[in-house]
C-alpha cells in the first residue's frame, strides 16, 4: 500500500488478528486433553459430544446479546470486556476440574458465553478501519488468528498437560490472554478518535461513495430487530454460516479423536498432524480473503467478485469426502485432504463475515453478525450431536470409520449447500438500509 496514505489500519488488524488467535487457543485446550478428560470422567464420544454442545449452545445464544451489545457500547469496550471474561472463564476450568463433570461443563458455558463477543467485535472493527475493497483481505488476516490459535496449541497443550497436568493447561493458556488488553487499551481507539491516524488514511477508510463517515466514538441508535429480520441478507448470512460454521468446529472439535482412532495417536503425537491442517488453513484465510480483489482489479463489482470467489472456495471443500479412505494407509495424505478443506472453510469464511459489512451499515453490523454467528453455532450444536452419535453406534459395530466416512461427505457438500441458499435469497447486489 502507497505509504503517503499511512498503514495504521493494519496496526488495528494485527491487534484483531491476535485476539482471534487467543480465542481459538482457549477453545480448542480441550480437544488436546480429552484423553486424560476420558480418563478421569469416563466420557463416552456423545458425553464428549455434550460438552462441546454446552460450549457450542451458550456461544450461540449469546452471540445475538453481544452483538447488540457491542454495536451500542462500542468495540473498545465491548471487546475488552469480552476478553477479560473468556480469559477467566477459561482459567476456571483449572478449579472446575477438581470438582466433577457437571462442574465442568458450566465452565464450558462460561467460556461459550464469553468467547462469543470475539467475532462481533472483530469484523465490526474492521467494518469501521478498512474501505470496501480492504474488508475482505483483513477479515482474511483477522479470522487466520483462528487458525494460528489452532496451530499453537497442538505445539504447546500437550506438552504443558503432560508435565503440569491438563488443569493447569486451562490456567496457563487462559492467562496469556490478558496481555492482549495493554496493547488494546494503548493503540486502540475508534478512527475519528485515534492520535495514531493521519487525515490521508482516515480519508481513505472512508472513501466509499455510498458510506456515511460515522466516527465510531458515540453509541449507535438501534435498529429493530424486526427491521433487521425482514432483510434478506440476514438470512443469507445466517443461513451461510448455519450450513458451514459446524464443519470448521467438527475438525477443530474431533480431528485429535479422529487421528486416535485412525492411526492410534495420542497426547504428544498428535501436534505436528493437528498443526499442519490449521497451517494450511491459515494459507487459505488470507489467500481467500485477497483473491476477490483479482476480480475487482477487472472492473467486477464487489457482489459478483464476493460471490465468485465464494463458489470456488465451496468446490475446493469437496476432496475431503476421500479423506477416510484415499488416507487409509496414508495419515499424512489424509492431513494434506483435511488441511485443504479447512482451507476453503477459511477462505468461504473470511467473504461471508465480509458480505455483511458489504450490504448494511457499520451501526448493525455486530448485530447481524452476532445473528448469523448464533445460527451457525446451532448448526455446529447439531453437527456435534450427530457426529457423537454416529461415532459411539459404529465404534460399538466395530466399524467407527463409517462414521468417520458420513461425517466428511457431509462436510464437503455443506458449502454448496449453503452458497445454493445465499444465491436464492439474494440474486443481486442490493444496498441496504442506511447509517
Amino acid at each position: 500500500m502507497n505509504n503517503t496514505i499511512g498503514n495504521y489500519r493494519w496496526t488495528i488488524c494485527a491487534l484483531l488478528f491476535f485476539a482471534t488467535t487467543i480465542n481459538y487457543l482457549d477453545r480448542a485446550v480441550i480437544s488436546l486433553v480429552k484423553e486424560y478428560l476420558d480418563e478421569e470422567f469416563h466420557w463416552t464420544k456423545s458425553d464428549y459430544a455434550n460438552v462441546t454442545v454446552a460450549f457450542q449452545a451458550s456461544y450461540a445464544l449469546a452471540m445475538v446479546f453481544v452483538g447488540r451489545f457491542i454495536d451500542w457500547v462500542g468495540t473498545k469496550k465491548g471487546y475488552a470486556l469480552s476478553l477479560i471474561g473468556w480469559s477467566v472463564a477459561a482459567m476456571a476450568h483449572f478449579w472446575v476440574g477438581l470438582g466433577n463433570n457437571a462442574a465442568f461443563v458450566w465452565a464450558r458455558i462460561g467460556l461459550g458465553v464469553t468467547e462469543s463477543g470475539n467475532f462481533p467485535a472483530a469484523i465490526k472493527t474492521a467494518s469501521e478501519w478498512f474501505p470496501k475493497k480492504e474488508r475482505a483481505f483483513a477479515t482474511g488476516i483477522l479470522n487466520a488468528g483462528s487458525n494460528v490459535g489452532a496451530i499453537i496449541a497442538p505445539l504447546l497443550v500437550p506438552f504443558i498437560a503432560a508435565e503440569f497436568g491438563w488443569r493447569t493447561t486451562f490456567l496457563i493458556i487462559g492467562a496469556s490472554g490478558l496481555v492482549w488488553l495493554i496493547f488494546w487499551f494503548k493503540l486502540y481507539d475508534p478512527p475519528k478518535a485515534s492520535k495514531y491516524l493521519g487525515a490521508t488514511e482516515f480519508a481513505y477508510i472512508h472513501s466509499d461513495l455510498d458510506e456515511k463517515q460515522d466516527d465510531g466514538t458515540t453509541p449507535a441508535p438501534k435498529t429493530p430487530w424486526g427491521l433487521l429480520l425482514k432483510i434478506p441478507h440476514t438470512w443469507a448470512y445466517g443461513l451461510g454460516k448455519l450450513f458451514t460454521d459446524g464443519i470448521w468446529w467438527f475438525y477443530l472439535f474431533w480431528l485429535p479423536d479422529f487421528l486416535k482412532e485412525q492411526y492410534h495417536l495420542s497426547k504428544t503425537d498428535l501436534a505436528l498432524p493437528v498443526a499442519a491442517v490449521y497451517i494450511l488453513a491459515t494459507f487459505g484465510s488470507v489467500f481467500g480473503g485477497w483473491f476477490p480483489t483479482f476480480f475487482m482489479q477487472k472492473g467486477w463489482p464487489v457482489f459478483r467478485a464476493r460471490k465468485r470467489a465464494m463458489l470456488l472456495y465451496a468446490c475446493c471443500a469437496l476432496p475431503v469426502v476421500l479423506a477416510q479412505y484415499a488416507g487409509e494407509t496414508n495419515m499424512w495424505f489424509a492431513i494434506c485432504i483435511i488441511g485443504f478443506a479447512a482451507a476453503a472453510h477459511q477462505a468461504w469464511s473470511a467473504n461471508l463475515y465480509t458480505t455483511v459489512s458489504d450490504a448494511l451499515p457499520k451501526s448493525v453490523v455486530a448485530s447481524v453478525i452476532g445473528f448469523g454467528g448464533m445460527m451457525g453455532t446451532f448448526g455446529a450444536v447439531l453437527i456435534a450431536k450427530v457426529a457423537g452419535w454416529l461415532f459411539d453406534y459404529y465404534k460399538g459395530l466395530g466399524h467407527i470409520e463409517t462414521g468417520y466416512l458420513i461425517m466428511f461427505v457431509i462436510s464437503g457438500f455443506a458449502y454448496l449447500a449453503a452458497w445454493s441458499a445465499m444465491h436464492l435469497l439474494v440474486p443481486k447486489e442490493r444496498q441496504v438500509l442506511q447509517d
